[in-house]
């Protein structure tokens, strides 16, 4: 059986990853003002500065349900069945909607990541390697959701004014961590996000330390594969990261660039690191 596997764009894989293992991918939308973008026909770049010359977020839109049913049948037409991830339905109405496309199918199946970012790519990853061994796609997603809550995903960020703009930071949280220079660690937990720890001091030193602190509480990595994925961080930032990360002897590292979905509401030189924290290896 020929099983594609999908993914929606706030997966954040760049167009390498995506041919590597041969990923189907559906985008999401973005809308700056009265224009609106496909996720990837506008660069992270353009979207820091519309927001900051407008003081206000661009708005993502989720993928509908017909886009759905269109992007499903055209697969379908080189594929036998579909196992597709979306990013998790507390965050975005695109699990809906592609559940109810794919009621218009008997061979499409439709995984909550209950995760965001490259934390859904992890699942996809691990389901591609379960298709060269298994032949159900039913059996490899009953697999796949078991790893669902060992997703290690969060993120540093350097400013809130993303997060208060968007309503998930007070003016007065806002003014003290901008002069102090605090910078917390949004963490998905139960298919939501949250704050979980906060660093203070310059964003090169606190990636490092918030690195450290990440391997620290989840110490059981599953070392086939890990994400750097940032939002137009610096080089400095990257390698801050980089030189954690391979201290813990990872098969692969890649280093992603955000989308229009997390960019948009976690804002520039934002970076985590994402991995899945059972030890099990495919």
């Amino acid at each position: 059986m020929k099983i594609a596997i999908s993914l929606d764009s706030a997966c954040d894989l760049s167009k390498q990853v995506i041919e590597e293992y041969d990923f189907k991918t559906v985008p999401f939308g973005v809308y700056m003002g009265d224009k609106f973008f496909y996720d990837g026909e506008i660069s992270t770049l353009e979207i820091f500065e519309w927001a900051d010359k407008n003081k206000k977020l661009p708005k993502t839109n989720a993928i509908n349900e017909e886009a759905f049913k269109d992007y499903f049948a055209e697969i379908l037409k080189t594929h036998d069945a579909i196992i597709h991830f979306d990013i998790s339905s507390e965050m975005s109405s695109a699990y809906n909607n592609a559940v109810n496309a794919s009621k218009n199918f008997e061979n499409v199946y439709v995984v909550d990541s209950r995760n965001l970012s490259t934390g859904i790519s992890l699942l996809a990853i691990y389901a591609k390697k379960l298709t060269q061994t298994i032949d159900d796609p039913k059996k490899i997603v009953e697999l796949v959701e078991k790893r669902i809550p060992f997703v290690q995903a969060s993120f540093i960020v350097e400013r809130l004014d993303y997060l208060h703009r968007g309503g998930r930071c007070s003016s007065i949280a806002l003014l003290g961590a901008n002069i102090l220079k605090i910078r917390p660690q949004i963490q998905v937990m139960n298919g939501t996000m949250g704050n979980t720890n906060k660093f203070r001091g310059k964003m090169e030193k606190c990636i490092g330390d918030y690195c450290k602190a990440v391997f620290e509480k989840y110490s059981n990595p599953d070392k086939s594969v890990i994400f750097i994925t940032h939002s137009m961080a610096t080089d400095e930032m990257v390698n801050a990261a980089m030189e954690v990360v391979k201290e813990h002897g990872f098969d692969k590292i890649y280093v992603t660039t955000a989308g229009c979905t997390v960019s948009s509401h976690c804002g520039k030189n934002t970076l985590g690191i994402l991995y899945i924290n059972d030890g099990n290896q495919v």
